[in-house]
């Protein structure tokens, strides 16, 4: 394997082509859906009822928190709740 330095590893990620306009999106939006989660997941840990209610049916009980449940959302959500 080849060892670059710096100035060359800037100079190859220069050449790539830019990110997906999508991709770039989601890597703004990931800290803040991160911090959603753990918001939620705490509150859950904390309120009995609340956790009841994000298991019984998390879309709607996002709705009820005014989050929007984007399916990623969700899918994570969902696994984090799985493991507390």
């Amino acid at each position: 394997m080849t060892d670059y330095d710096e100035q060359r590893l800037a100079e190859l990620i220069r050449l790539l082509p830019p990110p997906p306009e999508a991709w770039a999106r989601a890597a703004q939006e990931l800290p803040r859906a991160r911090a959603t989660i753990d918001e939620l997941v705490q509150r859950a840990e904390a309120d009995a009822e609340f956790r009841r209610a994000l298991l019984a049916d998390l879309e709607a009980t996002l709705e009820l928190t005014g989050i929007e449940p984007s399916r990623s959302l969700v899918v994570a959500l969902r696994r984090r709740l799985d493991t507390v």
